[in-house]
């Protein structure tokens, strides 16, 4: 059995439907943002829903799925260009089970299930990260790149390094249940 993972009950706010998120994360443009539940937004997390097209009423900026986890001091923020002169900023979608790690920076289009991103990682402006891939520590990934399924990058920038094992999918998916399953509240006396 693995040890829990202990956080202040008064840093975390927990929704109903059992995402986890610090108060000392900051949420811009919550309005614009949709978690699919079971998700942890560490502390010093940014997320910014509030960069989207200009135009009236809601628009869905960055959706998370199920059984994320946003790293401690991690950045999200919605892919840009300009087009005909146009400055406009596009969705972010990430799929369920996605780990990202600490103080990594994220602009990518999509993001599929069972993926996980290390540490101090910069994913650039509209990559397309696809079902059971990897991406190492410390790498940077260029705008536009597509990283295959079950694929595993490293490096600056970053550059496929081998394939990885059918399990993935598994591998993934239990470690983040088992990362949600042990991050518990701390009660102090």
């Amino acid at each position: 059995m693995e040890a829990p993972i202990y956080y202040s009950k008064s840093e975390f706010i927990e929704t109903d439907t059992g995402n986890k998120v610090s108060r000392r994360a900051t949420i811009a443009g919550p309005q614009n943002i949709i978690l699919g539940g079971k998700t942890v937004i560490a502390t010093g997390a940014i997320i910014r829903g509030d960069l989207r097209r200009t135009g009236p009423g809601h628009a869905v900026v960055i959706s998370l799925g199920r059984y994320c986890l946003i790293g401690e001091g991690c950045v999200m923020r919605p892919p840009y260009k300009t087009y005909r002169g146009n400055f406009n900023y596009y969705p972010m979608k990430l799929g369920d089970h996605v780990h990202i790690g600490a103080n990594s920076v994220v602009e990518a289009a999509t993001i599929g299930n069972h993926v996980e991103i290390g540490k101090n990682c910069v994913i650039g402006k509209f990559t397309i990260i696809k079902d059971c891939a990897k991406i190492a520590d410390n790498t940077i990934i260029p705008p536009n790149t597509v990283i295959p399924a079950l694929s595993l990058f490293a490096g600056s920038p970053g550059r496929y390094v081998e394939d990885l094992p059918e399990s993935t999918m598994e591998v993934v998916e239990s470690r983040t249940k088992s990362y949600y399953r042990r991050f518990m509240p701390f009660e102090g006396r």
